[in-house]
């Protein structure tokens, strides 16, 4: 088992927060010259900790907990209506898991993903360095799953698989095809993906009250919470 007392970790300076307005945010990251091995990572998302690029970080701010870490756990889970719907409907989609890497067709699909539906965002506007920090990782737990009809790339869900489940880094789609859901699609995708490779949970990430952003992660049912660095399981 790893331990982690020997690790060091650094807090930035106040910064203004990504997601709620006039508040500013401190960010707790492990030392960026510690190797990140498999074991150690899974033991800092069970903390709950993320992974942004090669970087591992958790909210630190003294003010505010606003920033809940979420998983679903997938034996538990069970899909809504709308949920199966959704699924029905990308049937057609063939997914292949592939190393991350940047190309022409994947930075293109980015690109115009960040321009339409994250204009606000502080990831706009984008560019191909900022694509490789955040989201190309030489670690072998990372992994870009590629959502396909007909060999044209409509989705990439960013996925580190990790013994204890897999930790949804991050997705962009196609913004034409909003009647697909496919930023909900590929959550549904990595939950079958988790029963199907006997992975316990998958990890959203944060959720927050009062950012709309994140009400989605919501309508995943059941639901754990990390409160008091105790997962607690929402119906």
């Amino acid at each position: 088992m790893t331990d982690l007392a020997h690790l060091k970790f650094y807090a930035t300076q106040p910064h203004p927060c990504s997601y709620l307005e006039k508040e500013h945010a401190v960010t707790l990251f492990l030392d960026p010259y510690e190797k990140v091995d498999e074991h150690t990572y899974e033991r800092l998302s069970e903390l709950g900790f993320r992974r942004s690029g090669d970087h591992l970080y958790r909210p630190h701010c003294p003010q505010c907990k606003a920033c809940v870490p979420a998983r679903i756990p997938v034996d538990a889970f069970t899909p809504s209506r709308q949920q199966l719907r959704i699924w029905r409907r990308n049937r057609d989609l063939l997914v292949t898991s592939c190393p991350p890497r940047i190309d022409s067709e994947i930075y293109e699909l980015y690109s115009r993903y960040i321009n339409i539906r994250h204009a606000d965002g502080d990831m706009y506007p984008p560019s191909r360095e900022q694509f490789e920090s955040f989201l190309v990782s030489n670690s072998p737990f990372c992994e870009f799953n590629e959502f396909r009809l007909d060999g044209r790339l409509l989705a990439v869900a960013v996925t580190d698989r990790l013994a204890n489940g897999l930790s949804a880094v991050y997705t962009f789609f196609d913004p034409e095809e909003s009647r697909r859901s496919l930023g909900r699609y590929a959550i549904l995708w990595q939950i079958d993906e988790a029963r199907r490779a006997g992975l316990p949970a998958v990890y959203l990430g944060y959720w927050i009250r009062n950012c709309r952003k994140m009400n989605y992660k919501t309508e995943y049912r059941p639901l754990e919470m990390l409160v008091s660095q105790r997962w607690i399981l929402v119906h």
